[in-house]
């Protein structure tokens, strides 16, 4: 894991130091000492054995560990803000966008005064130098390139947010393969970088493989994974195939036209075109969609490349890459365990973590599933793995019975979806889990309509009276309930496994507990008496 390898690294170079201020010995407490050099009432430790007489050193304190798992009080405007962007990540509304908009392009001449034809045609020239892409001056790009300027600038600047997390995987992947690192805007014309995207003929992912497709470079299509959403994953298939199609064709414009229709379409589109081999003289005999989707890609190029000149402000991302980690995953777990466990809402473990179709990760034999997690979180988690699978696993065992006897039919509600409503928000309502949410509704994605109608069987009976009581009922807990006194460091999922009984759920419903926050010195309730 590169956690550990730079952990191990530091901690190789500190050992190094000191072994460097011992070899020099300058100062006196870098010096060995014989027994009757030690000064009274300061701490020495043996530091080694010369001819049977013992040598002495200042004893060197033990820093004190870095506690993980203390959570530190959030800013209340900024939560906000955060659970906004969850809402974005999760909307389908900007691939939608982009999808219609590269089907639909009509190239007719855009009033765009802030750039001029010959300021375009210069910078579309600086962009063909550094580029093996054909980026050319004509009127059609020209059309594409305002048209997006002046009616997509804040679809584009959510892309660019998103760009942050998502362009340095693309890049090591399409280097280690020798595509052009330009690629990477295709994402955005594929999928507007939404890794659940779907499209109206079933493409799927950052890259919208098909599943043949997919399956032919090596992506795992099963009921619980589909690695056409895995950044990663996808990203190396996509190499694979645009490398080939580049061997086939000898032209990247050619091969992004095939990426699209497929090596056939485009073939039969230079033998209609009289023989022509280049993308704007075959265009006309492409499909419509593919005939707009070379200008599409080349327009967002230009875009990202001249963001700066063009006054962008990219939306501020939830993660940068490098602030997250991998874990490999040794047993079968959940997302909202993983959550329960780390603190981490479960719509940013959907956001890392979108290949795992109904939010569950399995162990397959000769598969190796990772966990992607914010790097704040992964020491904890490492270090508390095996107490972590096997309260997951008990679990887990609990949940083979068949549906009707986890819940009585009596505490089925309906819910109705509102503006701004989310999976995540939803069950933290009800206080039930995102898995659950699909399980009973036979959700396959995390999109929701406004309107549409959800079966819930709420562990938090309180939010089923909530849409008509503004007050939230008290659950009653007896006097001779159990408490416990929250310590420095407790967790609601570490508080949960000093007693065996209860669970995660249970301490947020008889505490009146909606996050994860704790307080040293707060007093529990963990048993109701």
């Amino acid at each position: 894991m590169q956690l550990q390898k730079l952990f191990f690294f530091i901690s190789f170079l500190s050992f190094a130091a000191v072994q460097a201020q011992d070899s020099l010995q300058v100062t006196v407490e870098n010096q060995r000492l014989t027994e009757k050099q030690l000064e009274a009432g300061k701490n020495y430790v043996i530091d080694t054995i010369i001819d049977g007489q013992a040598l002495y050193k200042k004893e060197i304190k033990v820093v004190e560990e870095l506690d993980l798992e203390k959570e530190l009080l959030d800013n209340a405007h900024a939560a906000e803000i955060d659970e906004k962007w969850l809402q974005e990540l999760y909307s389908n509304s900007l691939f939608d966008t982009i999808y219609k908009t590269v089907e639909t392009l009509d190239y007719k001449d855009v009033d765009y005064p802030e750039l001029s034809t010959e300021l375009l045609k210069s910078r579309l020239a600086e962009l063909n130098a550094r580029t093996p892409f054909n980026v050319e001056y004509n009127t059609s790009l020209e059309s594409v390139i305002k048209s997006f300027l002046k009616h997509r600038r804040k679809s584009f600047e959510k892309l660019m947010g998103l760009g942050h997390y998502y362009f340095p995987m693309f890049e090591r992947e399409l280097d280690n393969y020798n595509i052009p690192l330009e690629m990477k805007y295709l994402a955005i014309v594929e999928s507007a970088l939404k890794p659940r995207a779907r499209s109206r003929v079933g493409a799927t992912g950052l890259w919208q493989f098909m599943f043949a497709t997919g399956k032919q470079y090596g992506l795992d299509v099963s009921s619980y994974v589909d690695e056409r959403s895995d950044p990663i994953k996808s990203t190396e298939a996509a190499s694979k195939y645009l490398a080939k199609l580049y061997e086939i064709f000898g032209d990247w414009d050619l091969a992004l036209a095939a990426y699209n229709s497929g090596p056939g379409n485009v073939s039969k589109a230079i033998r209609r075109s009289g023989g022509y081999e280049n993308y704007w003289n075959i265009r006309h005999n492409l499909p419509r969609e593919t005939a707009g989707y070379v200008p599409a890609f080349l327009a967002t190029m230009y875009i990202f490349e001249f963001a700066e000149e063009h006054g962008f402000k990219p939306v501020k991302p939830e993660f940068q890459y490098i602030e997250t980690d991998t874990v490999h995953v040794k047993h079968m777990i959940t997302l909202d365990q993983v959550g329960e466990a780390t603190g981490v809402q479960i719509e940013k473990l959907q956001f890392l973590n979108p290949s795992y179709k109904l939010d569950i990760i399995p162990v397959v034999k000769g598969k190796n599933y990772t966990l992607r997690l914010p790097r704040d979180v992964v020491g904890a988690f490492v270090n508390n793995e095996e107490a972590f699978y096997a309260s997951a696993k008990a679990e887990m065992d609990k949940r083979e019975k068949p549906l009707p006897q986890l819940f009585n039919s009596e505490s089925k509600t309906r819910y109705s979806v509102r503006s701004g409503d989310y999976l995540g928000k939803i069950a933290r309502k009800f206080g039930v889990r995102v898995s659950q949410l699909k399980q009973w509704n036979g959700l396959r994605s995390n999109n929701l309509k406004i309107g549409q109608r959800l079966t819930i069987y709420p562990r938090n009976t309180a939010a089923t009276t909530q849409s008509t009581s503004k007050k939230k009922d008290k659950v009653v807990i007896s006097p001779n309930a159990k408490t416990y006194t929250v310590k420095s460091g407790d967790s609601l999922w570490s508080i949960s496994q000093k007693f065996p009984e209860i669970t995660v759920q249970n301490i947020r419903d008889w505490n009146d507990i909606s996050g994860n926050k704790l307080k040293p010195g707060m007093k529990l309730i963990v048993s109701k008496g």
